[in-house]
């Protein structure tokens, strides 16, 4: 918006997500707030205005563990138990309370040049939404409606980023000329709770303008369902204990989120949406279909195979980053034991010594998604240029103690790397730089996730079970004991039990931190105005006073410069796409083959170090939300600084983001 930020910004004009536009607009690039009103009567110039949204929105969302529109990085994933690697908000020697070190996602005033941060794209779905019935009204209505909901739908995800950043912020609605003395442009600070109703009245609108489905040349714009189903993990998180000190006790908000949950899958699944395939290896596939659609896909980035398609113009980094060396890749993304041990068993019990698990030999009897997500030292990892490699990731010591590796002289920090989402076809011929993987950024099975959740808060425990059994049942997990999820005992169990599968079958996807974050599960802090008791209500151990562990798998013997298992590894070959017997065989041979040639030893760095010294991990409660940042505050003088940091003249904040 062109206000109190001093925020400017012109077109550039690149396209994603499945749409297309005519160079010849390229011509007509004009600042926002300065086209005449013919712009508007031009329907291909408005379209290509809503496709430059999306390349505004969602250019840097190249990852499946990325996330914060606009933004696209994996901080926040590296927050969590998904990845090692100690970050500022979880390093125990730093504390963060001063507005130089707060998130600047706010958006800063600009001097030269342009930025695309999160108030421009608001002013920029704000000035189409002004304008388009009024300066367009000679076009077609069924077109500004679809172009007005589009709109609708990515106001109101980038104010639920903002929200879930800074708690409350500004509302702004309309287009604002910058002043430096109209007092009606220095918007306060919204409550939450009137952030979360502008983005639910946001939703409902796009959701009445946009249709339940797109046809194949627009696959990737976004829905009538996809805005229902926003809502309902919005109505989630604002019902979570990070944003309702009443979680445990009022039903009201879980109530309103379950039944947007509830209305967007009927919605979706009018116009056949749903869970995707009813084998394991279905459920691998579908991260794979690309660019046509997908019933399991509610929201998608969609990617390009090269450096210079016109429509695309973005492509994955994933596979390039989960791969190692030797298949071409940048180094691979090593899983801490953590999440390696997370993991169901094939019955879907959870792995404990007393249902069978052996740490060692992790790769016994597990949950079938455990073998599409992790890849580990025998598995078949195929891509185009060797479509029947085995991945092998170990060292050995000789008799001097030097360390070798099997893999270009490198090797993983695990015994196991993350392996989901990627492509058995994939080239390695330029270092998948180009991989035109699809990301989805909203599942159906997520949705589901979100309403087992809301029944489990209300403590309708069966139907938590009911919801929780459709995922399950669809990978092949059996039947048997409520398809091992068993009996929940209360609604704190059957909360666990959701949050729990969340981190199975959303693994990698870039939800785990916000689940965290929602449920404050790094600490429970009985202190302060913002104090909570989650992990001790729901039976958790606290994240903070943790680490990610991390290990090397290691010939158990003395070796010398030589690959000692270079020959006999090479019988070795466990398949997950092999027969089922065949496959347990396989397995079972490779146990035999980890436990006469292998130990686990520790890491010379560990996972979670501080130069070079291991760590654990301490978040401070002030980290749930951001304050704002120096920029911000000096721009914005009246702006309330956030509880728990300091404001730019050292005061202590007052702005509190719980209701």
């Amino acid at each position: 918006m062109k206000t109190k930020f001093n925020i400017y910004i012109t077109l550039a004009l690149v396209l994603v997500l499945g749409v297309s536009c005519s160079d010849n607009f390229l011509d007509e690039v004009k600042p926002i707030g300065q086209y005449d009103d013919s712009f508007y009567q031009n329907q291909a110039r408005v379209q290509a205005y809503v496709d430059n949204q999306y390349f505004e929105f969602f250019a840097a969302f190249k990852s499946p563990t990325s996330s914060v529109i606009g933004v696209y990085t994996d901080v926040n994933t590296k927050l969590t138990e998904e990845q090692g690697g100690v970050q500022d908000y979880t390093n125990p020697s730093k504390l963060l309370q001063t507005p130089d070190v707060a998130k600047d996602y706010f958006g800063a005033k600009i001097g030269a040049g342009l930025v695309n941060n999160a108030y421009t794209r608001i002013r920029e779905c704000n000035n189409l939404l002004e304008d388009i019935d009024v300066k367009g009204a000679s076009l077609d209505k069924t077109f500004r409606d679809r172009a007005k909901g589009q709109m609708y739908y990515m106001r109101a995800i980038q104010y639920f980023d903002l929200m879930r950043t800074y708690g409350g912020v500004p509302i702004v609605t309309t287009v604002m000329n910058a002043s430096v003395d109209d007092e009606s442009i220095k918007l306060p600070r919204a409550k939450v709770s009137e952030v979360v109703a502008q983005i639910v009245k946001d939703l409902d609108m796009a959701a009445s303008l946009l249709p339940g489905d797109w046809d194949a040349a627009n696959y990737g714009r976004f829905t009538k369902g996809a805005a229902l189903a926003q809502k309902s993990r919005v109505l989630l998180t604002f019902a979570s204990p990070l944003f309702n000190k009443n979680w445990d006790g009022g039903n009201e908000r879980w109530q309103a989120a379950l039944d947007a949950g509830l209305a967007a899958e009927a919605e979706l699944t009018q116009n056949g949406y749903g869970l995707y395939g009813s084998t394991i290896k279905e459920w691998d596939n579908m991260f794979l279909i690309d660019n046509i659609k997908c019933r399991e896909a509610i929201t998608v980035q969609l990617l390009s195979a090269t450096n210079s398609d016109i429509t695309f113009n973005v492509n994955n980094n994933w596979e390039k980053a989960t791969r190692l060396p030797s298949q071409g890749g940048t180094g691979g993304i090593s899983a801490p034991k953590e999440m390696i041990d997370l993991f169901p068993m094939a019955d879907g019990r959870r792995p404990t010594a007393a249902n069978g698990y052996n740490d060692f030999t992790f790769f016994l009897n597990r949950d079938p998604r455990f073998y599409r997500t992790f890849a580990f030292s025998g598995v078949k990892w195929g891509y185009k240029e060797s479509a029947n490699a085995v991945f092998w990731s170990y060292r050995w010591v000789d008799s001097a103690n030097k360390a070798y590796f099997n893999d270009l002289n490198t090797t993983t920090t695990s015994p196991a790397v993350v392996r989901k989402m990627t492509n058995a076809t994939a080239s390695n011929a330029v270092n998948y730089a180009y991989s035109p993987t699809d990301i989805m950024e909203y599942r159906y099975a997520e949705l589901l996730l979100n309403i087992a959740e809301c029944y489990a808060a209300l403590g309708q425990t069966q139907n938590t079970i009911a919801y929780l059994s459709k995922i399950r049942a669809r990978v092949g997990i059996p039947a048997a004991n409520n398809y091992g999820i068993g009996t929940l005992s209360d609604k704190y169990a059957a909360i666990e039990a959701c949050l729990y599968e969340r981190r199975v079958e959303l693994a990698y996807e870039g939800k785990r931190f916000w689940d965290v974050q929602r449920w404050k599960l790094y600490s429970d802090d009985p202190l302060g105005p913002n104090s909570s008791n989650s992990c001790q209500k729901l039976g958790l151990t606290p994240i903070n006073g943790t680490q990610r562990t991390g290990n090397y798998l290691q010939y158990r013997t003395t070796a010398t410069a030589a690959d000692p298992l270079a020959a006999s590894r090479a019988s070795i070959v466990v398949d997950p796409d092999a027969a089922a017997a065949t496959f347990q065989t396989q397995l079972n041979t490779l146990a035999t083959y980890y436990n006469a040639n292998f130990v686990r030893t520790a890491l010379v760095t560990p996972m979670d170090n501080v130069s070079g010294a291991a760590v654990k991990i301490k978040f401070n409660p002030n980290y749930y939300i951001s304050g704002l940042n120096t920029t911000a505050l000096t721009s914005n003088p009246w702006l309330e600084q956030t509880l728990g940091w300091n404001d730019n003249l050292g005061g202590a904040g007052t702005f509190n983001y719980q209701e």
